[in-house]
């Protein structure tokens, strides 16, 4: 589908920066990125703009990557808990919970669903619970350990998933529990709620990280389609929003581009600048 307008907007002819997530966003369903849009990418790089990946992924989902990042080689990652050095593999900056607060939050929520189960991210180490429900291959080094053993030092991430519930709903029985301590959000899925540290999104880490390259909210734009992505699409200058983002993040963006499946991202930077061939 053609990308369209939600409300008056002035885009930046040529964004100095570019913002994007990556799952449900920039990444293809199958877990691709296409030609198309590796394309585009490049052009935009190879034109002047700063491109930064802003993701829920931890760090170590970015090396595969890496021929994204662009000159100044970082990614802002984990919900922006992260400024993540790609190439070089080191945490340039974090932002983490502190393990008095992840736990007091963690015995909280469970008290109160007591099926939740809980893993956490940190910097340099994923650990888990041993009856948590992980959908994706755990690392060789992955710490099996009770939540207190978990929370014993800071993380980038409290990771609470349900057997049954959807993140909607996780999310809206989390919140309420959680109240100003922790941010917490979900990048859709099925049953997994993220929280970070408070005061912590892929917003503020990018306020800062457009600071360090001279530039403002103005001239840049984003992209999105998950819960977790609505803070940065409200700092940017021009949010857009995938066709299949969640339904709060089409209701406030300034325009609709393309599915992810249909090269969302890239049909909108190629009417900024002229693919590399």
């Amino acid at each position: 589908m053609p990308w369209r307008y939600r409300y008056p907007v002035t885009v930046p002819r040529n964004p100095r920066l570019i913002a994007t997530d990556l799952d449900g966003t920039l990444v293809r369903s199958d877990g691709t990125v296409s030609d198309r849009t590796r394309a585009a990418v490049l052009a935009a790089q190879q034109a002047g703009s700063v491109f930064v990946m802003v993701t829920a992924r931890p760090p170590r989902w970015l090396h595969d990557l890496s021929y994204l990042v662009g000159e100044h080689g970082v990614a802002i990652v984990a919900n922006g808990s992260i400024l993540y050095d790609v190439l070089r593999r080191k945490a340039i900056r974090t932002r983490l919970i502190e393990p008095a607060v992840a736990l007091e939050v963690a015995q909280a929520i469970r008290a109160a669903i007591p099926d939740v189960q809980f893993a956490i991210e940190r910097p340099d180490r994923y650990g888990q619970e041993p009856v948590y429900l992980n959908r994706w291959p755990t690392p060789d080094d992955t710490l099996v350990a009770a939540v207190e053993e978990l929370l014993a030092e800071p993380a980038a991430k409290l990771l609470v998933r349900h057997p049954s519930l959807q993140s909607d709903e996780l999310l809206g029985l989390v919140n309420p529990l959680v109240g100003q301590r922790v941010t917490a959000s979900h990048s859709g899925g099925h049953g997994l709620v993220e929280i970070s540290a408070g005061g912590v999104s892929k917003a503020t880490m990018l306020a800062d990280f457009a600071a360090t390259q001279g530039i403002s909210a103005a001239e840049t734009i984003a992209f999105g389609d998950s819960v977790n992505d609505l803070p940065m699409l409200a700092w940017a200058g021009t949010s857009y929003g995938v066709a299949n983002a969640h339904p709060e993040v089409l209701a406030v963006v300034d325009r609709i581009a393309p599915a992810n499946d249909e090269d969302g991202v890239a049909a909108v930077l190629e009417e900024f600048f002229q693919p590399l061939k």
